[in-house]
């Protein structure tokens, strides 16, 4: 298991960035969660096989159609038997 914390930079908020990661996300099979940063910034969490949380983060660099990806700053974390087993999206932060 692989475990993610990812900061997004440029314009990724009102753009629908949040909604369509958790679609990406499920899609994927990995669990955790995304939410907007009052910086503008959008911060995620994820956990799953490598190649699952790889799948994420090319589409992280990218975002939806509007957005505009900057940087797409990933932390390595110790993967988390109590991380969640669904993928949501939180309240902002």
């Amino acid at each position: 298991m692989r475990r993610v914390h990812v900061i997004v930079e440029g314009s990724v908020q009102g753009v629908g960035y949040r909604y369509t990661m958790r679609m990406v996300a499920r899609e994927a099979g990995v669990s955790g969660w995304v939410r907007n940063l009052r910086d503008g910034t959008v911060e995620a969490e994820v956990q799953g096989t490598g190649s699952q949380v790889d799948e994420v983060l090319a589409w992280m660099a990218e975002g939806p159609r509007g957005s505009s990806v900057t940087r797409a700053h990933v932390t390595e974390l110790e993967a988390s038997a109590s991380a969640a087993t669904s993928f949501e999206v939180r309240a902002d932060g």
